[in-house]
């Protein structure tokens, strides 16, 4: 399972996607809320988290795509029981509240950091300075 906004799919997505792949047979992605991505990043996605939502849906390597919680990501990550929850090199925010979640025994998943994809050049913020 990842978690992520996918606001422009853009090749860094595609490779932590595809990385997450490989580590299991069925990967189940978790589209962030339009609320919970403005907290995170601090504006508002361009695109609306049902458009973000299909977009992934209609990606091969994606078996199953779902809309995230509103405010805490626990109850539907539990509803989706991974094995593996994927983080990618920047999603600082999830990991210690992850960590938290299965040192207490709430969540029942090994956590992998992936490998970041030429982070200088595919990353949202900078695609989002070309379109705004």
């Amino acid at each position: 399972m990842v978690f992520g906004t996918f606001d422009i799919l853009h090749p860094g997505h595609i490779s932590f996607l595809a990385q997450a792949k490989r580590l299991g047979d069925f990967l189940i992605v978790s589209v962030s809320r339009d609320a919970n991505a403005k907290f995170f990043k601090k504006a508002a996605p361009l695109l609306s988290e049902k458009d973000r939502l299909e977009v992934v849906k209609n990606l091969k390597m994606v078996d199953k795509a779902v809309l995230g919680d509103k405010g805490y990501y626990l109850p539907h990550t539990l509803r989706e029981k991974p094995d593996i929850i994927a983080l990618g090199y920047d999603q600082v925010a999830y990991e210690k509240h992850l960590r938290s979640d299965v040192k207490a025994g709430k969540l029942k998943a090994k956590i992998i950091r992936l490998k970041a994809h030429k982070p200088k050049l595919h990353k949202s913020t900078l695609y989002k300075k070309k379109v705004r």
